[in-house]
């Protein structure tokens, strides 16, 4: 591997450590044994994950935190936490995972749907309306 390619790959993998880095945060209470380039690339994995399966031109990268040392293993959607007793790689994606999804969809957008729902309600007919 050339001297470029190499400094290319190293800035490539710290942009995207920075870019999960402003998304995300991590508290440890007590002695936990956790790695933070697997806490980024699991982020990464997983909003990239959400994106390609539910589309969207826009990046999901959500804003939340992730505490280690928790009482339990929980996710807190009102504080944005992802609460883990000990580093858990699998529920943390899986947390990742919920927080992208509620994310996905900015607010205005979320907001259209729910009135055109509101909307259609009252422009449906029964089936049995129509055929008397």
């Amino acid at each position: 591997m050339t001297k470029a390619s190499r400094l290319t790959v190293v800035v490539l993998v710290l942009a995207a450590g920075c870019w999960a880095q402003n998304s995300l945060t991590v508290q440890v209470k007590g002695r936990q044994k956790w790695s933070a380039e697997e806490v980024d690339r699991l982020y990464l994995s997983a909003c990239s994950a959400v994106q390609r399966k539910f589309g969207g031109t826009r990046p999901v990268r959500p804003r939340l935190t992730l505490v280690l040392g928790a009482d339990k293993d929980e996710a807190d959607l009102d504080r944005r936490e992802i609460r883990l007793i000990k580093w858990n790689p699998f529920l943390f994606a899986e947390g990742v995972v919920v927080f992208a999804f509620e994310d996905l969809p900015p607010l205005d957008e979320r907001m259209a749907v729910a009135r055109r729902a509101v909307n259609w309600t009252g422009s449906t007919v029964e089936i049995k309306t129509i055929l008397k």
